[in-house]
């Protein structure tokens, strides 16, 4: 009789010992309990699936889902075999075989400078969640951070006297990047009377915290900033990724090299940096057909 995948085992070995984030987590656990499910349906053991049934699975996943999603589905299989012939006697590995199909390059959408001056300009700074609000956007505009390194900021990894901040990224990978003069003001001013109001006798350790005083929540942040783009007239082209997005492109625009971007962006791979050089391209393309006499 076929012993049991051992999922939940390998998720925990992805956290603990990889170091991944829960989000990442999830995502593994997502996309495995989907292919254990068809796993118990096809009566196919997991410690001896042959390639070719595993093709077949893969095969099914392509006519019904996005290629993007489905080169994850395959990641997410292939790391679990690669740990679970380390763990476990298993007769092959299926997965040596295949081939991830490409996942579609999805050029993204970018907020203009003059979006982003507007953007920056709606937190109501009469109220304290309105100066916590402005620094949080000025923070992410000025360093390209992910929405879950911003809510996840530790207090102690502000260093407004040397004007950077120190990120702990995916795969707990650090990085320091800079935050230049316009951020710290704000969060100077945040940190000398809007935070202590917020917090009051409590305890917070993270560097932004709720009306209530607690961490901020991924959920919460994006509900703030979508509110504050909607309050200004921004409306499809905001995603979580915004700020970091235009940060990106717009360091670019002016001259960045993609090398410099990678690092503050802390992407492990210079490809995945590329795609801002498109945006760059496409903004050029644009100015050119608009401004040129023969555009």
């Amino acid at each position: 009789m076929s012993a049991a995948m051992p999922l939940l085992e390998f998720l925990e070995y992805l956290q603990f010992n990889q170091g991944l984030s829960t989000n990442t987590v999830a995502a593994y656990r997502t996309d495995l309990q989907k292919f254990r499910d068809w796993l118990l349906e096809s009566r196919q053991p997991w410690e001896t699936l042959s390639s070719e049934s595993l093709q077949d699975f893969v095969l099914q996943l392509m006519a019904k889902r996005k290629a993007s999603s489905n080169a994850r589905m395959l990641s997410s299989i292939k790391r679990f075999y690669q740990w679970a012939n380390q763990q476990y006697p298993i007769e092959n590995n299926p997965v040596q075989q295949l081939k991830a199909p490409k996942a579609e390059r999805k050029i993204p959408k970018v907020l203009s400078e003059v979006q982003i001056e507007a953007l920056l300009e709606a937190p109501d700074l009469t109220t304290a969640l309105g100066i916590r609000d402005r620094a949080i956007l000025e923070l992410m505009y000025a360093s390209g951070l992910r929405v879950s390194e911003v809510v996840g900021l530790p207090f102690e990894q502000l260093n407004l006297s040397a004007g950077v901040v120190q990120v702990t990224g995916k795969g707990a990978k650090e990085r320091i990047v800079p935050i230049g003069e316009v951020a710290s003001e704000w969060l100077q001013r945040y940190l000398q009377g809007a935070r202590s109001e917020l917090v009051g006798k409590k305890r917070a350790s993270t560097l932004f915290v709720s009306r209530l005083g607690r961490p901020m929540t991924r959920q919460t942040l994006w509900h703030r900033v979508r509110k504050l783009a909607e309050s200004v007239g921004i409306f499809n082209k905001l995603s979580p990724h915004g700020l970091r997005h235009a940060f990106a492109t717009h360091l670019i625009n002016h001259g960045a090299d993609l090398r410099s971007v990678q690092l503050l962006l802390g992407h492990s791979d210079l490809s995945t940096t590329q795609i801002y050089t498109h945006v760059a391209k496409q903004r050029l393309q644009s100015l050119h057909q608009q401004h040129h006499p023969r555009g």
